[in-house]
């Protein structure tokens, strides 16, 4: 048997397991419990349930089977598209409140209609010895059995769909590789499942109970009549405050956990991997433990991916700078500058680690430079030059390639225009002042400087003093004003401090 038979079969039976409790059962016993009159009419009686409820299982069946075609398109369709199978998908999902609406609409006129006409004939020409005021409260029996049939079902089927939802989410995903979801749209609130199911079963005894009483009761005078009506409307109203309040109380102990849960579903959807206060001591104690234990597990993985992604940039950076001894710790240096001026000048965290990372791997493309060119013992010629001057776009090109891409796409700019010049006199395209990119802007003081104080094959490093002169007279012109002058600062503030350490070294020897 396929899992959409299964699945007709199970509705099918749930449907007729409640039609029997709730028209039969409820039905049937309130009415020949409760009407006292000969066995010949109760016969009558039973003929016109037995009529009305199969008219009632013909309209109703019809109705299902139209509500069922969505669904059975997709599992009768050698090859169905993905909008069939989304729409199936769609209207399982529907198909509790759809049997709700077919109870409430179909079932309920389909029995109460036929029976009501059957039973008006039989008092009229005096087949049974009833009023026509029993009519009426047949009518409102039959709405409340009708509202409880649909309560059991909506239960009875929520649970029911629940195997074929995850056959027809399966199917999208091998069919078409999509998965579908409702997105988080709530068609039925938790609020209204519990303030309904927990009001309508406090007071449905009690509504059938004066219905009935009202039936035995039906030739008491004017008087009495109103005098019993006046204490039960006031039990009603009192039963049906406490089933409220009862209901309200139950859905807010109950929405507060989960409404809790949602919000921390939320920060860890946004990054921020934070633990739920564990305060309760039902069920939903375990439920905030596993939630923990998966936050807890997420952080773990979360830092251990980035001490690997760390490892990344630093190896890369440690790979192209073991080339050449001469530039070794190069990279680092830079990155090591870069980060100390964005702090200077208030980057945010976030901001700080993406241009480390950034001028960690500022001179990836020189992996791309013969070491003929790279690694030559004295000056290069203006063609040479001109190979090398290509390594900030060669970077950029090799970082594109690298998977997610959103992932390095921050890290590009920095790479790419680090070479770039305030006065628009750099390379590779010529971008003049704030039209540079901000991570080039701060790693063009940071790399300009380490390259001066650093040793080539060719010459000694300068003296910081002469090499933070050169930056002070290239503000505005090859550096960008504002972040040269920052690390000027810097650079002076940690001359000072190294100053000083060296006075108190002498002074303690």
């Amino acid at each position: 048997m396929s899992i959409y038979q299964q699945f007709v079969k199970r509705l099918i039976r749930n449907y007729l397991i409640g039609s029997v409790i709730a028209v039969v059962g409820v039905g049937g016993i309130f009415m020949f419990s409760t009407l006292q009159i000969p066995m010949i009419e109760q016969t009558y009686l039973a003929v016109v349930l037995i009529t009305s409820l199969l008219i009632m299982c013909v309209i109703e069946m019809t109705v299902f089977i139209q509500h069922l075609k969505p669904i059975k398109k997709v599992f009768h369709t050698e090859m169905p598209t993905f909008e069939n199978i989304k729409t199936a998908y769609n209207q399982t999902h529907q198909f509790p409140l759809l049997t709700v609406k077919r109870i409430l609409g179909p079932h309920l006129l389909g029995i109460s209609v036929p029976a009501i006409s059957m039973t008006s004939a039989l008092i009229y020409y005096e087949y049974i010895s009833l009023t026509n005021r029993y009519i009426l409260y047949a009518i409102i029996g039959a709405i409340l059995v009708a509202t409880m049939h649909a309560l059991i079902e909506f239960f009875l089927t929520s649970k029911a769909i629940q195997p074929i939802l995850y056959h027809i989410r399966q199917l999208g995903i091998k069919r078409h590789k999509k998965w579908i979801s409702l997105n988080g749209e709530v068609l039925v609130s938790i609020q209204k499942k519990f303030q309904f199911s927990a009001i309508f079963i406090g007071i449905f005894p009690l509504l059938l109970f004066s219905l009935a009483s009202q039936v035995r009761l039906s030739d008491m005078s004017k008087a009495e009549f109103y005098e019993y009506w006046s204490w039960g409307l006031v039990i009603i109203l009192i039963s049906t405050l406490c089933a409220s309040l009862g209901a309200y109380l139950l859905f807010k102990n109950i929405a507060q956990p989960i409404i809790q849960l949602q919000e921390n579903m939320k920060d860890v959807e946004e990054g921020k991997f934070e633990y739920s206060e564990d305060i309760y001591s039902d069920e939903f104690s375990r439920l905030v433990t596993g939630f923990n234990m998966m936050v807890q597990s997420i952080t773990e993985r979360d830092h251990l991916n980035q001490q690997l992604l760390d490892s990344f940039y630093s190896t890369l950076a440690a790979t192209l700078d073991a080339r050449d001894p001469y530039t070794a710790g190069h990279s680092v240096r830079v990155a090591d500058y870069s980060v100390k001026i964005a702090k200077k000048a208030g980057f945010s965290q976030d901001e700080v680690e993406r241009l480390r990372k950034s001028a960690l791997l500022h001179d990836i493309g020189k992996i791309g430079i013969r070491d003929q060119i790279l690694l030559k013992d004295g000056r290069l010629t203006d063609e040479e030059y001109a190979i090398i001057k290509t390594h900030p776009t060669v970077g950029a090109k090799i970082l594109e390639q690298i998977q997610p891409s959103e992932a390095m796409a921050p890290l590009i700019p920095g790479v790419k225009y680090h070479h770039e010049r305030y006065d628009g006199k750099g390379y590779p395209e010529g971008l003049i002042g704030d039209d540079i990119p901000i991570f080039g802007r701060i790693m063009a003081v940071a790399d300009a400087f380490d390259a001066m104080t650093s040793d080539r094959p060719y010459r000694k490093g300068m003296e910081i003093q002469k090499a933070i002169s050169i930056i002070e007279e290239g503000k505005g012109t090859q550096w960008d004003p504002f972040f040269a002058s920052i690390f000027i600062e810097l650079i002076k503030e940690q001359t000072h401090i190294q100053e000083e350490q060296s006075l108190l070294q002498k002074k303690a020897d």
